[in-house]
């Protein structure tokens, strides 16, 4: 059954790809159908049908390369401007794997050139070990940005290392175990504008995750290895940034408070407050400071599958995501972005994670430090491809990813 899900996968990302290049490929040639007619071998002369393939063939390949070249050009006459890249990859939780992130950027009102445009990004991943991701997120700027919707849909499934929770649990190298995870998430946010910069709407979550093969079931501490959870809430947030893919100045605040009540069908009842400070400068004219802080709390009886997890390709970059984790978490990073050449940039950065049971068994020496390195590669208009190279107490990460970490 994996095997044939996996093969799935794989087929959806390459005719995703060739799609994706042909639909480019066609409306480029559309654009030059008039000046540049084609000649067959019917129309020629003998002896000219070889080299006219030849020319066929020199101008697919600058269509292949224009493709890539003209992709951060913005196209103010597209109604949706997409563009989609993809290519091997290694990550030191998933190993090898094929690797495909796409970004599209539109505007509900097109001749409004002032509110910043909406953005998507379409992501996916399959692996030797058995991974598989499919995904879509995106902010939806509505005309004049008086509302926003948020949305985040994805689905997995892998073949991952448990540790249980707690910091103690996650520094204990003999409590590393395998097992299954597969996941299905649906959050959705839409705020409304208040004020000027103040935006406040709704929140729903629904999450499904089931724990399979475990190595060391113990370390469930008698807990379902299967969870379906349903959340509502709502959020507040501050945002002076001037693009969301990419701030170069402004700041970012968001507070979300949701619950997940039985009579909502969650068999464990508990509820969680999200805190994020963004905050953006230019040291330089090529330069940019960037902070982010984050804290999450859970509290209740909260299952497995919902505690704050340190780790991923945004925060902690460079620990195994879930090897710490717990009802609460608290994470600070620092990132210089540094542009170099033409499309090429890099960013280093700094950070450090705490997770912890509640606030009196918060301790200060359980504080994780996190550090790296990346590569920048703007793929689209102030959206970047990255590669990052994270680096924990205890491991290395290496991750590749569309648009900025924070």
């Amino acid at each position: 059954m994996r095997r044939k899900s996996v093969l799935t996968i794989v087929c959806l990302l390459v005719l995703a790809t060739v799609c994706m290049a042909a639909g480019e490929t066609a409306t480029r040639a559309d654009s030059t159908a008039v000046t540049e007619p084609v000649a067959t071998a019917d129309t020629l002369p003998d002896g000219a049908a070889e080299s006219d393939t030849a020319a066929v063939r020199r101008k697919f390949g600058r269509r292949f390369a224009d493709y890539f070249v003209n992709a951060n050009k913005p196209h103010p006459d597209k109604k949706f401007d997409f563009s989609i890249i993809g290519g091997p990859q290694y990550s030191s939780t998933t190993s090898f794997g094929v690797g495909l992130v796409a970004a599209g950027v539109y505007r509900m009102n097109r001749l409004d050139t002032i509110t910043q445009p909406s953005v998507m990004s379409f992501y996916g991943n399959v692996s030797v070990t058995g991974f598989y991701l499919l995904g879509v997120r995106g902010t939806n700027i509505f005309p004049g940005d008086r509302y926003r919707l948020l949305y985040n849909f994805y689905f997995f499934s892998f073949p991952s290392n448990f540790w249980g929770w707690g910091y103690d649990n996650g520094a204990n190298r003999d409590n590393k175990s395998s097992y299954l995870r597969l996941q299905n998430q649906v959050k959705l946010d839409f705020l409304f504008r208040l004020a000027h910069n103040l935006y406040v709407g709704p929140m729903a979550s629904f999450d499904y995750v089931a724990g399979r093969s475990f190595s060391n079931p113990g370390l469930l501490q008698g807990q379902p290895r299967k969870t379906f959870t349903t959340g509502v809430g709502a959020s507040v947030s501050y945002d002076t940034r001037d693009l969301i893919t990419n701030a170069y100045r402004g700041v970012y605040v968001k507070l979300e408070q949701g619950v997940y009540p039985s009579f909502l069908g969650n068999r464990q009842a508990f509820a969680m407050t999200d805190i994020i400070v963004d905050w953006y400068k230019r040291a330089w004219k090529s330069g940019v400071i960037a902070i982010d802080f984050h804290s999450k709390f859970n509290y209740g009886d909260v299952p497995w599958t919902m505690m704050s997890r340190m780790g991923g390709v945004n925060r902690m970059r460079g620990y195994y995501e879930g090897q710490y984790r717990d009802n609460n978490i608290t994470e600070l990073q620092v990132e210089l972005r540094q542009h170099l050449w033409r499309r090429n940039g890099m960013a280093i950065w700094a950070g450090a994670a705490n997770v912890y049971r509640d606030f009196k068994s918060f301790d200060i020496r359980h504080t994780l430090p996190n550090y790296g390195v990346g590569y920048r590669w703007e793929f689209k208009e102030r959206v970047n491809v990255r590669l990052d190279l994270g680096f924990g107490k205890e491991g290395v990460g290496f991750m590749f990813n569309i648009n900025e970490a924070f």
